[in-house]
């Protein structure tokens, strides 16, 4: 039978024939003879290339103000604040949704939530995985010769091997984790997934909790890097910290804190996480060079008991995980690494669109056209890199609801939701329901200026309609269906 190859499969098959994969037959003398000097030549190659590892962090719910670096009095977080004062602190960098997998399919593709595959966390007769025609950084990095792995939540598509939603086949040569969104919710799973194979947890059988899901990533990711060899690498570390529960093995100086212990729990899980950080930075090799990005799906929840106003975890601004204020989508971004990543602070206004290229462009990696970012490695570096994207973009599908979230907008956390910043102004819409109006009549429209009102309290939208008029256009163009 003839197997007809896609043009993606034929173009990797062409890639690997170039790159002088061993035929199945046996080899005569000459032949021994070129793949030696072939092999010689890729390893003098691998000498000289001084393209740096990259490192992204992805935590789950970690607010803006959770870190000791953006304004955190109540918890440490001591291994996170150095690579703050060692790199680059982002302080309007955003996720691109309010809620888990649409961010996550966003930051891996480049494509705002207008454009995504993935647009609204789980739900019957929606997408929640990517296809073979989308493609992801990881897949970029890969074909330009890094080794890739992903340890953590994947969070996208189906629960199986052998599908194209699932992590190898979006690019990642080594995963080990968590490949369904919900089943990511359980610090103590019955089995994880190592590649296409599910691998059982026997200390957790029966509801045993002797194996913690998060120190395994841990230790999967150190194991990538103390195995990362001649090649540049790339390592996508995703654990499921801090979202809850406030599952963790032990509260440590949080102990005898006088919060509920969901609380105190919440706080255990983000030292945690900083400590894990810590654990990565300690194995990394000598002979090349490292960047290291650390970031947020979406701000700070407050399921589980957690009271995310205890912390401050927005950074005091308004909203919350599933808001699409600044409280639920702007979040922490640090970029380390000593050597290439300058020390500071910026202010430019970024959204996790812009990864893809940036990685890409370290990378010397081929970029798809059209995406919604634009690279950071001039910011990052220290000198004159691409503008912002023009605008950002942000949609908002969600069914559930939480007290804090529903508050923050006065009772509309359910219905369908958009947002757009161009400069400092923003302008947030709600439907009247949960489907998106065919027309720009009949939205509940809210505007401001974020310069000025980064808490968002003073809606300007009846002062200046001329900015509305232009922002809902913008907002209706950014859609496609």
């Amino acid at each position: 039978m003839i197997t007809l190859l896609s043009r993606r499969q034929l173009l990797r098959t062409s890639a690997l024939l170039g790159l002088g994969v061993p035929a199945l037959t046996a080899a005569s003398g000459p032949v021994r003879a070129q793949e030696a000097r072939e092999e010689g030549a890729a390893q003098a190659r691998a000498a000289t290339d001084t393209r740096p590892n990259l490192i992204l962090v992805v935590a789950d719910d970690l607010g803006y103000g959770a870190l000791g670096s953006y304004g955190q009095k109540k918890i440490r977080t001591p291994v996170l604040d150095r690579m703050a004062r060692q790199g680059l602190r982002f302080t309007q960098a955003y996720a691109a949704a309010s809620v888990c997998a649409p961010s996550r399919c966003s930051l891996y593709t480049g494509l705002h939530t207008g454009h995504s595959r993935v647009r609204q966390n789980p739900r019957a007769g929606l997408p929640n995985g990517l296809r073979e025609e989308d493609t992801t950084f990881a897949e970029a990095l890969r074909d330009a010769g890094y080794r890739t792995g992903l340890f953590g939540k994947w969070g996208l598509g189906p629960e199986r091997g052998g599908q194209p939603s699932h992590p190898n086949a979006r690019g990642f040569q080594d995963f080990y984790g968590y490949i369904n969104h919900r089943h990511a919710h359980d610090y103590y799973p019955e089995h994880l997934w190592r590649d296409g194979e599910r691998v059982r947890l026997k200390a957790n059988r029966q509801g045993r909790q002797g194996a913690y899901a998060p120190d395994l990533l841990r230790d999967r990711a150190v194991s990538f890097i103390k195995k990362s060899g001649e090649k540049p690498f790339l390592l996508v570390y995703t654990p499921n910290l801090p979202h809850s529960p406030s599952d963790v093995p032990g509260l440590g100086r949080y102990r005898n804190k006088p919060w509920p212990r969901a609380d105190r729990g919440h706080a255990a899980q983000i030292t945690l996480l900083d400590s894990h950080l810590g654990d990565l930075l300690d194995a990394l090799p000598k002979g090349r060079r490292t960047i290291v990005l650390v970031t947020s799906d979406n701000g700070p929840h407050e399921e589980g008991g957690v009271d995310p106003d205890r912390f401050d975890a927005n950074g005091r601004l308004r909203g919350y995980k599933r808001n699409l204020y600044e409280g639920g989508i702007r979040v922490p971004l640090i970029a380390w690494g000593p050597g290439l990543v300058k020390r500071g602070r910026s202010s430019r206004v970024t959204q996790h669109t812009d990864l893809f290229p940036t990685l890409a462009e370290f990378a010397k990696a081929a970029v798809p056209r059209h995406l919604d970012g634009t690279s950071l490695r001039g910011t990052l570096i220290g000198g004159r890199g691409q503008a912002p994207a023009k605008h950002l973009y942000w949609y908002r599908s969600e069914t559930h609801s939480t007290r804090r979230a529903n508050a923050a907008e006065n009772g509309s956390v359910t219905r369908m939701a958009e947002a757009v910043r161009q400069g400092d102004w923003k302008l947030v819409r709600f439907a009247p329901g949960s489907g998106r109006p065919r027309s720009d009549s009949g939205w509940r429209t809210e505007l401001y200026d974020l310069g000025k009102d980064p808490g968002e309290r003073r809606n300007l939208a009846s002062r200046h309609p001329e900015v509305v008029i232009r922002l809902s256009r913008l907002a209706s163009a950014s859609w496609a269906g």
